[in-house]
Protein backbone atom coordinates (compact mmCIF):
# COMPACT_ATOMS: atom_id res chain seq x y z
CA UNK A 1 0.00 0.00 0.00
CA UNK A 2 2.27 1.86 -0.49
CA UNK A 3 6.06 1.22 -0.71
CA UNK A 4 4.51 0.24 1.23
CA UNK A 5 1.38 -1.01 1.11
CA UNK A 6 -1.40 0.64 -1.74
CA UNK A 7 0.33 2.32 -4.25
CA UNK A 8 2.54 5.06 -2.82
CA UNK A 9 6.02 3.16 -2.86
CA UNK A 10 9.95 3.68 -2.64
CA UNK A 11 12.05 4.20 -6.12
CA UNK A 12 11.35 1.54 -8.89
CA UNK A 13 15.10 0.42 -10.40
CA UNK A 14 13.13 0.62 -13.61
CA UNK A 15 14.32 2.77 -16.10
CA UNK A 16 11.60 3.98 -18.65
CA UNK A 17 12.02 6.11 -21.40
CA UNK A 18 11.71 9.46 -21.65
CA UNK A 19 8.29 11.14 -20.85
CA UNK A 20 6.73 13.49 -23.22
CA UNK A 21 5.86 16.40 -22.54
CA UNK A 22 2.16 16.59 -22.23
CA UNK A 23 1.75 12.18 -22.11
CA UNK A 24 -1.65 10.92 -23.18
CA UNK A 25 -2.69 8.70 -20.54
CA UNK A 26 -5.11 6.46 -20.99
CA UNK A 27 -6.67 2.90 -19.12
CA UNK A 28 -7.81 -0.32 -20.15
CA UNK A 29 -8.29 -3.66 -18.31
CA UNK A 30 -4.69 -5.21 -18.11
CA UNK A 31 -4.84 -8.45 -20.25
CA UNK A 32 -2.29 -11.42 -20.52
CA UNK A 33 0.73 -9.24 -22.61
CA UNK A 34 1.25 -7.17 -19.69
CA UNK A 35 1.87 -10.24 -17.35
CA UNK A 36 5.83 -9.64 -17.51
CA UNK A 37 5.58 -6.25 -16.77
CA UNK A 38 3.56 -6.51 -13.99
CA UNK A 39 5.30 -8.64 -12.22
CA UNK A 40 8.43 -6.72 -12.92
CA UNK A 41 6.43 -3.31 -11.24
CA UNK A 42 5.19 -5.01 -8.46
CA UNK A 43 8.88 -6.11 -7.98
CA UNK A 44 10.53 -3.67 -8.01
CA UNK A 45 7.52 -1.24 -6.03
CA UNK A 46 6.07 -3.58 -3.16
CA UNK A 47 8.33 -4.99 -0.31
CA UNK A 48 7.25 -8.67 -0.48
CA UNK A 49 6.53 -11.23 -3.68
CA UNK A 50 3.31 -12.36 -4.90
CA UNK A 51 2.46 -15.43 -5.79
CA UNK A 52 2.08 -16.67 -9.50
CA UNK A 53 -1.64 -17.38 -8.98
CA UNK A 54 -2.37 -13.71 -7.97
CA UNK A 55 -0.47 -12.29 -11.12
CA UNK A 56 -2.22 -14.95 -13.42
CA UNK A 57 -5.63 -13.98 -11.94
CA UNK A 58 -4.94 -10.43 -12.75
CA UNK A 59 -4.15 -11.06 -16.37
CA UNK A 60 -6.42 -13.97 -17.39
CA UNK A 61 -9.94 -12.07 -15.52
CA UNK A 62 -10.23 -14.20 -12.61
CA UNK A 63 -12.14 -13.04 -9.76
CA UNK A 64 -10.04 -9.58 -9.65
CA UNK A 65 -10.80 -7.00 -11.87
CA UNK A 66 -7.87 -4.41 -12.98
CA UNK A 67 -7.05 -1.38 -14.73
CA UNK A 68 -3.98 -0.31 -16.54
CA UNK A 69 -2.88 3.18 -16.80
CA UNK A 70 -0.65 3.38 -20.34
CA UNK A 71 0.97 6.13 -21.92
CA UNK A 72 -0.05 6.51 -25.81
CA UNK A 73 2.24 9.21 -26.46
CA UNK A 74 5.14 6.62 -25.69
CA UNK A 75 7.86 5.97 -28.26
CA UNK A 76 7.19 3.04 -30.26
CA UNK A 77 7.20 -0.50 -28.54
CA UNK A 78 6.02 1.13 -25.31
CA UNK A 79 2.52 3.00 -25.87
CA UNK A 80 0.77 0.11 -24.97
CA UNK A 81 3.48 -0.69 -22.05
CA UNK A 82 1.86 0.03 -18.20
CA UNK A 83 2.83 2.34 -16.66
CA UNK A 84 0.49 2.35 -13.67
CA UNK A 85 -2.27 -0.15 -12.54
CA UNK A 86 -5.08 -0.79 -9.81
CA UNK A 87 -6.33 -4.39 -9.00
CA UNK A 88 -9.29 -4.91 -6.84
CA UNK A 89 -11.68 -7.43 -6.64
CA UNK A 90 -15.47 -7.58 -4.85
CA UNK A 91 -16.11 -9.34 -1.26
CA UNK A 92 -19.75 -9.62 0.38
CA UNK A 93 -20.06 -6.79 2.61
CA UNK A 94 -20.78 -9.29 5.60
CA UNK A 95 -17.63 -10.89 5.18
CA UNK A 96 -15.45 -7.83 5.06
CA UNK A 97 -13.29 -6.24 7.75
CA UNK A 98 -16.01 -3.48 7.56
CA UNK A 99 -19.32 -5.67 8.27
CA UNK A 100 -19.79 -3.90 11.92
CA UNK A 101 -19.50 -0.36 10.02
CA UNK A 102 -22.55 -0.97 7.66
CA UNK A 103 -26.08 -0.52 7.90
CA UNK A 104 -27.76 -3.37 5.91
CA UNK A 105 -30.95 -2.92 3.67
CA UNK A 106 -32.52 -6.18 3.50
CA UNK A 107 -34.38 -5.42 0.30
CA UNK A 108 -31.09 -4.67 -1.87
CA UNK A 109 -30.27 -8.56 -1.58
CA UNK A 110 -26.73 -9.73 -0.45
CA UNK A 111 -24.42 -6.34 -0.54
CA UNK A 112 -20.99 -5.78 -1.44
CA UNK A 113 -18.22 -4.01 -1.26
CA UNK A 114 -14.94 -3.36 -3.58
CA UNK A 115 -11.71 -4.03 -1.64
CA UNK A 116 -8.28 -2.47 -3.59
CA UNK A 117 -5.69 -4.87 -3.55
CA UNK A 118 -2.60 -3.13 -5.53
CA UNK A 119 -2.01 0.38 -6.64
CA UNK A 120 1.04 1.78 -8.39
CA UNK A 121 2.74 3.82 -10.63
CA UNK A 122 5.91 3.72 -12.18
CA UNK A 123 8.59 6.68 -10.32
CA UNK A 124 8.55 8.41 -13.68
CA UNK A 125 4.83 9.16 -13.66
CA UNK A 126 4.14 9.97 -10.21
CA UNK A 127 3.11 13.20 -9.29
CA UNK A 128 0.91 13.33 -12.09
CA UNK A 129 -2.42 12.46 -10.87
CA UNK A 130 -2.42 8.79 -12.22
CA UNK A 131 -3.23 7.18 -8.61
CA UNK A 132 -6.27 9.69 -8.05
CA UNK A 133 -7.17 8.45 -11.49
CA UNK A 134 -6.76 4.79 -11.22
CA UNK A 135 -8.98 4.91 -7.84
CA UNK A 136 -11.34 7.45 -9.70
CA UNK A 137 -11.95 4.15 -12.05
CA UNK A 138 -12.56 1.69 -9.41
CA UNK A 139 -15.32 4.01 -7.72
CA UNK A 140 -16.84 4.05 -11.07
CA UNK A 141 -16.85 0.56 -11.21
CA UNK A 142 -18.39 0.24 -7.81
CA UNK A 143 -20.83 2.48 -7.97
CA UNK A 144 -22.20 0.61 -11.27
CA UNK A 145 -22.67 -2.47 -8.92
CA UNK A 146 -26.34 -1.73 -7.76
CA UNK A 147 -25.88 -3.93 -4.63
CA UNK A 148 -22.54 -2.57 -4.03
CA UNK A 149 -22.23 -0.31 -0.81
CA UNK A 150 -18.40 0.95 -0.87
CA UNK A 151 -14.93 0.92 -1.92
CA UNK A 152 -12.23 0.18 1.53
CA UNK A 153 -8.36 -0.32 1.13
CA UNK A 154 -5.32 -0.39 3.89
CA UNK A 155 -2.57 1.84 3.75
CA UNK A 156 0.29 1.70 5.95
CA UNK A 157 0.18 4.43 8.50
CA UNK A 158 3.42 6.77 7.62
CA UNK A 159 2.59 6.62 4.01
CA UNK A 160 1.59 10.39 4.45
CA UNK A 161 0.88 10.67 0.57
CA UNK A 162 -1.45 7.99 0.13
CA UNK A 163 -3.16 9.05 3.25
CA UNK A 164 -3.55 12.80 2.05
CA UNK A 165 -4.87 11.33 -1.45
CA UNK A 166 -7.57 9.38 0.33
CA UNK A 167 -8.70 12.34 2.08
CA UNK A 168 -9.19 14.14 -0.66
CA UNK A 169 -10.78 12.12 -2.01
CA UNK A 170 -13.48 11.84 0.23
CA UNK A 171 -12.19 8.36 1.83
CA UNK A 172 -12.96 8.06 5.23
CA UNK A 173 -10.79 6.77 7.56
CA UNK A 174 -12.65 4.17 9.95
CA UNK A 175 -10.05 2.45 11.96
CA UNK A 176 -6.18 2.14 12.85
CA UNK A 177 -5.20 -1.28 13.13
CA UNK A 178 -2.16 -1.52 15.69
CA UNK A 179 1.18 -4.08 13.99
CA UNK A 180 -1.19 -4.70 10.98
CA UNK A 181 1.83 -5.44 8.80
CA UNK A 182 5.40 -7.66 9.66
CA UNK A 183 7.66 -6.26 7.28
CA UNK A 184 11.16 -7.35 7.78
CA UNK A 185 10.70 -8.02 11.07
CA UNK A 186 9.16 -4.77 11.86
CA UNK A 187 5.54 -3.90 12.77
CA UNK A 188 3.86 -1.73 11.08
CA UNK A 189 0.05 0.18 11.79
CA UNK A 190 -2.22 0.66 8.98
CA UNK A 191 -5.78 2.82 8.51
CA UNK A 192 -8.36 0.81 6.68
CA UNK A 193 -10.14 3.85 4.49
CA UNK A 194 -13.72 3.36 3.46
CA UNK A 195 -15.36 5.47 -0.06
CA UNK A 196 -19.08 5.18 0.70
CA UNK A 197 -21.69 4.89 -2.70
CA UNK A 198 -25.22 3.46 -3.58
CA UNK A 199 -26.90 5.16 -0.31
CA UNK A 200 -23.86 3.29 2.00
CA UNK A 201 -24.18 4.47 5.32
CA UNK A 202 -21.97 3.98 8.20
CA UNK A 203 -23.38 3.15 11.45
CA UNK A 204 -21.97 6.35 12.88
CA UNK A 205 -23.45 5.00 16.35
CA UNK A 206 -20.74 2.60 16.48
CA UNK A 207 -18.05 4.75 15.39
CA UNK A 208 -19.18 7.31 18.59
CA UNK A 209 -19.19 4.50 21.41
CA UNK A 210 -16.55 3.20 19.99
CA UNK A 211 -13.96 6.49 20.08
CA UNK A 212 -15.93 6.80 23.60
CA UNK A 213 -14.80 3.84 24.71
CA UNK A 214 -11.42 4.54 23.48
CA UNK A 215 -11.10 7.67 25.20
CA UNK A 216 -12.54 6.20 28.70
CA UNK A 217 -10.06 3.25 27.97
CA UNK A 218 -7.04 6.02 27.74
CA UNK A 219 -8.19 7.78 30.92
CA UNK A 220 -8.11 4.31 32.79
CA UNK A 221 -4.11 3.34 31.57
CA UNK A 222 -3.20 7.03 32.27
CA UNK A 223 -4.69 6.64 35.91
CA UNK A 224 -3.07 3.47 36.82
CA UNK A 225 0.24 4.68 35.67
CA UNK A 226 -0.14 7.66 37.59
CA UNK A 227 -1.08 6.01 40.48
CA UNK A 228 1.30 2.86 40.06
CA UNK A 229 4.20 5.73 39.48
CA UNK A 230 3.49 7.18 43.21
CA UNK A 231 3.28 4.05 44.46
CA UNK A 232 6.35 2.70 43.17
CA UNK A 233 8.26 5.99 44.48
CA UNK A 234 7.21 5.57 48.27
CA UNK A 235 8.21 2.10 47.98
CA UNK A 236 11.21 2.16 46.53
CA UNK A 237 13.67 2.97 49.64
CA UNK A 238 12.22 -0.63 50.36
CA UNK A 239 13.01 -2.26 46.89
CA UNK A 240 9.29 -3.13 45.80
CA UNK A 241 9.58 -5.88 43.18
CA UNK A 242 6.47 -6.57 43.71
CA UNK A 243 4.68 -3.71 42.50
CA UNK A 244 7.79 -2.71 39.52
CA UNK A 245 6.74 -6.24 38.19
CA UNK A 246 3.00 -5.41 38.35
CA UNK A 247 3.22 -2.34 36.10
CA UNK A 248 5.88 -5.02 33.74
CA UNK A 249 2.88 -6.90 32.73
CA UNK A 250 1.30 -4.33 30.65
CA UNK A 251 3.51 -5.49 27.92
CA UNK A 252 1.95 -9.00 28.12
CA UNK A 253 -1.83 -7.53 26.87
CA UNK A 254 -3.09 -9.40 24.30
CA UNK A 255 -2.62 -7.85 21.03
CA UNK A 256 -4.14 -7.63 17.74
CA UNK A 257 -2.96 -10.41 15.63
CA UNK A 258 -0.49 -9.61 13.21
CA UNK A 259 0.04 -10.47 9.34
CA UNK A 260 3.01 -11.29 8.68
CA UNK A 261 4.43 -9.97 5.19
CA UNK A 262 8.46 -10.20 5.62
CA UNK A 263 9.86 -11.96 3.35
CA UNK A 264 7.66 -14.41 2.37
CA UNK A 265 5.01 -14.94 -0.45
CA UNK A 266 1.50 -13.74 -0.13
CA UNK A 267 -1.33 -15.91 0.08
CA UNK A 268 -3.81 -16.25 -1.60
CA UNK A 269 -6.28 -13.62 -0.10
CA UNK A 270 -3.69 -11.25 -1.37
CA UNK A 271 -4.32 -9.04 1.76
CA UNK A 272 -1.25 -7.36 1.05
CA UNK A 273 -1.70 -4.01 -1.28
Amino acid sequence: MSRFPRGFVENSSMEEPKIARRPSICFRPINPCDLERLEQIHRDIFPIRYESEFFQNVVNGGDIVSWAAVDRSRPDGHSEELIGFVTAKIVLARESEISDLIRYDSSKGEETLVYILTLGVVETYRKRGIAKLLINEVVKYASSIPVCRGVYLHVIAHNNPAIRLYKRMSFRCVRRLHGFYLINGQHFDSYLFVYFINDGVIVESWLHCRDLAVLVLNYMRSGIKTVASKLTINHEDKGSKWLKCKDNTRCLLPTQTKRNLASERVSSGYDYV
